[in-house]
């Protein structure tokens, strides 16, 4: 209870059936508060505190991490939602 809360949650969102419209979103929490977010639609970190801010600034000068992000909507939500939706399919 008196400690730090630190979590990083990453989420997948889509609206359409073709996935045309999915965004990956990948967020760093402290204390229940985002500091930092990618967002695919951005394409890069921003900062939402001073300290997100700066880390947000040393993340998009990386060029390998920036990639690793970007590849994610490929690489990570695509697939996976591919998989739930025809999951779901098959029970309706």
């Amino acid at each position: 209870a008196n400690g730090y809360y630190y979590s990083r949650w990453t989420k997948c969102i889509h609206g359409s059936r073709d996935f045309s419209d999915m965004v990956y979103i990948d967020n760093y929490i402290f204390n229940k508060d985002v500091f930092i977010q990618f967002n695919s639609t951005v394409g890069e970190f921003v900062g939402y505190t001073a300290h997100g801010v700066y880390n947000a600034d040393l993340r998009n000068k990386d060029p390998n991490i920036l990639q690793q992000e970007r590849a994610n909507l490929e690489r990570y939500c695509k697939p996976n939602a591919e998989i739930r939706q025809s999951a779901i399919a098959d029970k309706t």
